[in-house]
Parts: C-alpha cells; sequence; structure tokens
C-alpha cells in the first residue's frame, strides 16, 4: 500500500483528471486512497481546495472513522467518514466522491435505487454486459456521516461498487485510484444512458 507522499501524488493527478472532465468543480468532490487495513488509515483529500489545483501535499491522513490524525496543518473532506466506511465494508482500496449530475438525474428519478442490464458498459463497470440486472443504491443525503455511512452499509452489495446521494453526488470505489476512475467513467456513461432514454 502507497506511503502518504505518493498516496497525495496520486491523489492530486486524480483530482485534476476529474476537475477537467467538469466532475470536481470548484472545491467540490474528494478522493481517498487506503494507505493500510489495521488499523485502518486512508489519505484523503484536504477541505475547501480546488481540485484540479492539489499538490501530493494536500492530503489528510484519516483514521477509521475519519478522523485527522493529530499534528496535520490541513483539514481532511466532511465526507472523510463515509470514505472510511466504504473502505473498511468493502474493502476498498480507493473511494472517489465526485459530482456528476447524471447520478444525481437518475436518483430523482428512481429514488429506491438505479437498475441497468444489458448494456456493454456495463462489463466495465466491473458487472456482466447480459442477464445481469445491476441496481445502485440511492441513498438520501445527510450531513451526518453517521448516518450515511448506516444507510450505505443497510444497502450494500459487494457486486455493485458504487452509492448515489440523492440531489448530491456519487462514491464509486476499487481496489486502487485506476480501477476507481475506469468505473466511475462506466457509470456516468450508463447513467447518462439511462437518464436520456425515453423507457428509462
Amino acid at each position: 500500500m502507497p506511503d502518504l507522499r505518493t498516496a497525495g501524488l496520486a491523489l492530486a493527478a486524480e483530482s485534476a483528471r476529474y476537475a477537467g472532465l467538469g466532475w470536481m468543480r470548484g472545491t467540490s468532490g474528494n478522493l481517498s486512497v487506503t494507505l493500510t487495513r489495521d488499523p485502518l488509515r486512508l489519505a484523503v483529500t484536504a477541505s475547501g481546495l480546488d481540485k484540479g489545483e492539489l499538490t501530493a501535499a494536500d492530503v489528510v491522513e484519516v483514521d477509521g472513522s475519519g478522523a485527522a490524525l493529530p499534528g496535520q496543518p490541513l483539514a481532511p473532506s466532511a465526507e472523510a467518514g463515509l470514505h472510511a466506511r466504504i473502505a473498511a465494508v468493502a474493502g476498498a482500496g480507493a473511494v472517489v466522491h465526485l459530482h456528476m449530475l447524471a447520478p444525481v438525474v437518475a436518483a430523482e428519478r428512481w429514488p429506491d435505487g438505479i437498475e441497468l442490464s444489458d448494456l456493454e458498459m456495463l462489463k466495465g463497470f466491473g458487472r456482466a454486459a447480459h442477464d445481469d440486472l445491476v441496481r445502485v443504491p440511492v441513498v438520501a443525503n445527510s450531513q451526518d456521516m453517521q448516518v450515511l455511512g448506516d444507510a450505505f452499509e443497510a444497502g450494500y452489495d459487494p457486486a455493485t461498487p458504487a452509492l448515489v446521494v440523492a440531489r448530491h453526488g456519487v462514491y464509486v470505489w476499487g481496489a486502487d485510484l485506476r480501477q476507481a476512475r475506469w468505473r466511475a467513467e462506466c457509470l456516468e456513461w450508463l447513467l447518462r444512458f439511462k437518464t436520456a432514454t425515453p423507457e428509462g
């Protein structure tokens, strides 16, 4: 697993990529990488910074509850607690929280979960292109990460590496940042298709 400096370099590069796609506008969104499992430690992008301009130093090491370890000059994202919960429950090596429009629109139309099937791009999301009904869970937004974490865990399906937070954004995870990115890109395409087709 990476050290904090290596994680910071990778998180800065990924943040710039997502900002360029319009998925981390301004200071919105946050990314994390798991540093250690026992005890659980994550590197999380710092709060309040332009995600297109992060450096390797703009990350914070947090514990298994999402709280910053002592002595660090920056504050972690307010959503670090949910990153930690996903890492613990799903075993994720990286979590990306993005503000794509398609997942938020899809959650408005299907607040009980977004169903996808028979689309080739599902393979890039880690599922089968045919004969595989994928349901992406949707949870109500909250500023309390314990509440969001409980909602995530209640609907968690190990086969579906994503969670949509209504009127907020999407969390996608993977073994590392690259896999999380691939899954996020494919999910964005899938949900754009879902919301653009008349039958949904």
